[in-house]
């Protein structure tokens, strides 16, 4: 059975929830998206019940701080598990050009040089390019960039061992020339940075981002089967769910998740 945990659901700045960051489990392996912006990934994967040990494959989207630095701390964590002798195999991570520059780059900065001596050894970097399609454990794993004006950052569709199929469309508003990865997906994992009834408070287009309404409207007219909605404000978490769900249901038809921390939804 596959499985996406959600590790984290706010955006850069929430307080009352962590980064958006989670581990997609199918029935032989998984893998861990971003990290958060903190070692508060520690406290998510508790929480979740997951083990280092269980971790083999991350993805990094890009180098913003809300995702890239809980994976320092990801390596400075693993790193010793793995000299000890309580980490077996290796770690790969997979991302493009600039984040695995920029990992490290950050270790070799920000942590023991004896740490570092697994980068490029026991912990791996595995660089995509955009269309590339790489085996993860029991997936078929398709990068492709997402085509931002910010930063340079990759998504990815992601195919299980039963033909479902898992689109994670970063924190970046969906781009025309990505259609043929999104279109028909039983999974659209999509940003919505807020409510668009809030759009003049979190100012969402000003910054590049999606409100709830935009997911609900591209999602419908790309037939995606489910509609998982992230990386949203956190001021309104004990209502997120409903609100969330009525705006993009103006649009879509399917089935919306808009998921807590720790949430686990089986795909």
């Amino acid at each position: 059975m596959a499985k996406i945990t959600m590790l984290g659901t706010g955006n850069a700045m929430c307080t009352r929830c962590y980064n958006t960051c989670f581990y997609l489990e199918s029935p032989e392996g998984g893998l861990m998206v971003d990290a958060g912006g903190g070692n508060g990934i520690f406290r998510q994967l508790f929480r979740a019940d997951i083990v280092y040990e269980q971790i083999h494959n991350i993805f990094v989207t890009h180098v913003h701080t809300d995702h890239i630095m809980g994976v320092i701390w990801m390596i400075r964590k693993i790193s010793p598990m793995m000299y000890r002798g309580k980490y077996t195999g290796t770690l790969t991570i997979y991302c493009h050009d600039e984040v695995a520059h920029a990992i490290k780059e950050m270790c070799r900065l920000m942590i023991p040089a004896k740490i570092c001596t697994a980068l490029d050894t026991t912990i791996l970097f595995k660089v995509v390019t955009d269309g590339e399609t790489v085996r993860i454990d029991d997936m078929d794993v398709t990068f492709f960039d997402l085509g931002s004006d910010k930063t340079k950052q990759f998504g990815f569709r992601a195919v299980m061992p039963d033909g479902k199929s898992v689109v994670c469309h970063g924190d970046e508003p969906y781009c025309e020339r990505n259609e043929k990865y999104v279109r028909g997906c039983d999974w659209f994992m999509c940003e919505a940075f807020c409510l668009y009834k809030d759009r003049e408070q979190f100012r969402p287009y000003e910054k590049m981002h999606s409100t709830a309404i935009d997911a609900g409207r591209i999602a419908q007219g790309l037939d995606v089967k489910n509609l998982l909605l992230y990386h949203t404000e956190d001021t309104h978490l004990t209502t997120r769910r409903l609100t969330y769900t009525a705006e993009a249901a103006q649009h879509f038809k399917g089935t919306i998740a808009v998921p807590d921390d720790i949430e686990t939804i089986t795909i």
